[in-house]
């Protein structure tokens, strides 16, 4: 994988014949805030703020959804800055399968940070060299998964947005249903909360 060819692994495979592609309805995050938090009065969040929260979220994967990545087995290393700013590293973590949340396995992701486009890239890799030299595997209790997290909409009114692509089909529909209940959530997602929490001191309670 070249530093840069990120996104376009990412696009090959969103429309590759056979694999399982899902996006998720863009969030309105301030929306949801005035409708689900109606205990914090004026609140809302730049654009600028959701992608600080993405920044941070893509290196410490353990604290921004810790509900899916066991913890204590979130690390990352790697870590290059390119020469129009854009980021990469390699992270690795034990997160809870799809279809299978009470169990782990081990996800490998090559991490793009593409600031000028205020978007993510995560590819699912099947093995990797850790900082260390051991070789370190994927689970194959589940496929490999490519993911995108980003930011869009205006200054003052952004959307977060979120797609993946499984590397393999989903003849039964379980992948899609998994992912209309995640989508069918009220409230905020996690690791907007906590950016909402430990980033901006404002405590949250839901309705």
């Amino acid at each position: 994988m070249n530093l840069d060819n990120h996104e376009e692994i990412f696009y090959k495979a969103w429309n590759k014949s056979g694999y399982t592609s899902i996006e998720l309805q863009p969030l309105d995050v301030n929306r949801v805030i005035v409708n689900d938090y109606p205990s914090v009065e004026g609140l809302s969040l730049t654009r600028t703020q959701l992608w600080e929260m993405e920044v941070k979220k893509a290196a410490r994967p353990d604290l921004f959804i810790s509900s899916v990545v066991k913890e204590g087995t979130a690390r990352a290393w790697g870590r290059q800055i390119l020469k129009n700013g854009d980021v990469v590293f390699i992270r690795v973590s034990e997160q809870r399968l799809w279809l299978q949340p009470q169990s782990y396995g081990t996800v490998i992701e090559a991490c793009y940070l593409n600031h000028s486009n205020q978007q993510v890239t995560f590819i699912g890799l099947p093995k990797v060299e850790d900082d260390a030299g051991q070789v370190l595997y994927a689970t194959q209790k589940q496929p490999l998964f490519h993911v995108t997290h980003g930011v869009s909409g205006e200054e003052k009114q952004p959307l977060n947005t979120w797609r993946i692509v499984h590397l393999e089909n989903d003849p039964n529909d379980l992948l899609h249903e998994r992912f209309e209940i995640m989508s069918g959530a009220q409230g905020l997602p996690e690791y907007v909360e906590y950016y909402i929490e430990r980033s901006l001191n404002v405590q949250l309670t839901r309705n």
